[in-house]
């Protein structure tokens, strides 16, 4: 079966201290799949767009063997749309507005033949959302969850419902902070873990991510940038390549885990070097593994 992948599909218009682009493709949903199809196929993607999605978008989407039967697609609607503006500080960002049109009523389906998925990745949308895509599903194997300091402080009883259902949380720092009430990383993500997840993992940005599991602490690096255009998208990148290496290898061992963070790392620092997918776009499987390579030599040495 293929890797199952819901989210949110939208047009992003991005402005940083370098440049701006104007309704570019972005949503959740589109950075896993993009990240994830170059591990792994197909991806089956569920979201919902207006019927003044680009068509060339879409295109591209079922170039990387992303398969689109689950996109509602809106007659005479309105596709979701995200503004936001970036500071020199690049983890530092305003919402100028949030249109979320079709998004809105978005009442996730899941196509019969895609109910026996064992591999779900359910992007950062609302828990209750999440819940009822898990509700259709037949003993799904692997459950990797995204979620946002939005749904812990707005819906944390239904989110708090979830856990127990997902196999994997992908927060940042800040959220698992907010989450567990505690300000220590390595507390909370006990108390986190407590909560339901086998694994959690911490995104701390441009100082690396942490993994956790019952037996295992990882800390993997950040890949030293010399630009960034876009961190947009750099989150579900992560989680895209994460999800779509382990979905590749089907081996949860903590050895593979630790892979499968790297390459979510690999992924996420293709993303942000261009605006909007760009980054995601036109990859090999040898650049990624390279960078790979770079990413593991970051933290390699030998004692003296």
């Amino acid at each position: 079966m293929g890797l199952l992948v819901v989210g949110s599909v939208g047009l992003d218009t991005v402005s940083t201290p370098f440049d701006k682009v104007n309704d570019a493709l972005g949503g959740s949903a589109t950075y896993i799949s993009l990240s994830a199809s170059y591990f792994t196929g197909p991806i089956n993607l569920v979201g919902i767009v207006g019927s003044d999605f680009p068509k060339v978008y879409m295109k591209m989407l079922e170039e990387h063997n992303i398969e689109l039967d689950g996109l509602k697609i809106v007659e005479d609607g309105k596709t979701f749309r995200w503004s936001g503006k970036y500071h020199y500080d690049l983890n530092v960002r305003d919402t100028l507005s949030t249109e979320l049109n079709v998004f809105e009523k978005f009442d996730p389906v899941i196509p019969e033949n895609w109910r026996k998925s064992k591999y779900i990745c359910l992007g950062n949308i609302d828990p209750v959302l999440q819940g009822r895509v898990l509700d259709q599903m037949n003993n799904p194997q692997f459950v990797v969850c995204d979620t946002m300091n939005y749904w812990i402080e707005g819906k944390k009883k239904e989110l708090l419902e979830l856990l127990p259902r997902v196999s994997v949380l992908i927060i940042n720092d800040s959220e698992a902070r907010l989450l567990a009430h505690e300000p220590n990383l390595i507390k909370a993500a006990k108390k986190i873990r407590d909560l339901g997840p086998e694994i959690l993992i911490i995104k701390k940005g441009e100082h690396g991510a942490l993994l956790f599991t019952e037996d295992v602490i990882f800390s993997a690096p950040a890949y030293p940038m010399e630009m960034i255009n876009d961190p947009t998208g750099a989150g579900d990148s992560f989680a895209g390549g994460f999800v779509g290496y382990l979905h590749r290898n089907r081996d949860l061992s903590p050895k593979s885990l630790k892979a499968a963070v790297i390459y979510g790392s690999t992924m996420a620092s293709f993303c942000v070097e261009k605006f909007s997918t760009k980054g995601l776009e036109e990859l090999s499987i040898l650049r990624i593994k390279d960078r790979f390579r770079e990413f593991m030599n970051l933290s390699r040495f030998d004692e003296s």
